[in-house]
């Protein structure tokens, strides 16, 4: 159990990612407060959760609202009497925001997605980190898909706002480390099988007139192993970081691009 006796919370728990991770902490053996906007959806994932065994908690939080985070955050240390690990998985819906050329973006829908990832994540790593900074230990964790890092069209302010979660992840860790509490951030490819993936592909699919097949297949042909990132395997290397065993690890992205991108 490498998540033995830990607390986790999990931001935007009712979506793929954040409930594929919340599943695999409780796995695991964390006691998982799953969060998001919508409380039917993240108690769909907790049912999951509970029918396997695991120790989960629901609570309606939104992750750009400081208020809403940090008293949420409160009432969870209240409770169980620390939190060790905070991972944040919100996401936003990619119409009208991607498969739209520059040119014809409204300057409102590029910067939605740069100030919406970078609000929310400071947010809850600043609310986070005011819990563990005292008790000398914690990790921060986010998940950015490729072109955080590599350049490619059509994503509109997307690439921006996943690289400056990046460069936020840096900089937490750069003031955050010294006092035991570590960022880390896992980059994977499009997660293909997941929802918001699904229509992200259909938007680019359209935008340049092929079908979205074939975009996938062009797109997984990229990679060294010729399929993209699975939320297993992004699941599996969550579990593993935010566990004592990857101690020295901070500041740093978590490379799962199955060689799309080479560090």
């Amino acid at each position: 159990m490498l998540l033995e006796n830990k607390n986790v919370v999990v931001y935007g728990g009712g979506g793929a990612v954040g409930g594929a991770v919340a599943r695999g902490f409780a796995d695991e053996g964390a006691t998982v407060f799953l969060t998001g906007r919508n409380l039917d959806t993240i108690n769909t994932v907790a049912k999951e959760i509970g029918a396997a065994g695991g120790a989960v908690k629901t609570a309606v939080v939104d992750a750009l609202d400081e208020k809403s985070v940090t008293e949420h955050l409160d009432a969870v240390v209240a409770d169980v009497g620390s939190i060790d690990v905070s991972f944040n998985a919100i996401g936003i819906s990619p119409r009208g925001l991607q498969g739209i050329p520059f040119t014809d973006l409204p300057v409102d829908n590029f910067m939605r997605p740069i100030t919406t990832y970078a609000q929310a994540h400071f947010v809850t790593a600043k609310s986070a980190a005011g819990h563990m900074i005292p008790r000398g230990s914690g990790v921060i964790m986010m998940n950015t898909p490729e072109p955080a890092r590599v350049s490619l069209p059509l994503v509109g302010g997307m690439s921006v706002g996943w690289a400056a979660m990046e460069a936020l992840n840096r900089a937490l860790s750069a003031e955050w480390a010294q006092h035991g509490v570590r960022s880390i951030c896992l980059r994977t490819t499009g997660l293909i099988g997941t929802p918001v993936i699904d229509v992200v592909y259909g938007l680019h699919a359209d935008a340049v007139g092929i079908p979205k097949d074939q975009l996938i297949a062009a797109a997984a042909a990229m990679t060294h192993r010729k399929r993209p990132t699975v939320l297993a395997e992004l699941t599996s290397v969550a579990v593993f970081l935010a566990s004592d065993r990857a101690a020295g690890m901070t500041g740093t992205v978590a490379n799962l691009t199955g060689g799309l991108i080479v560090d």
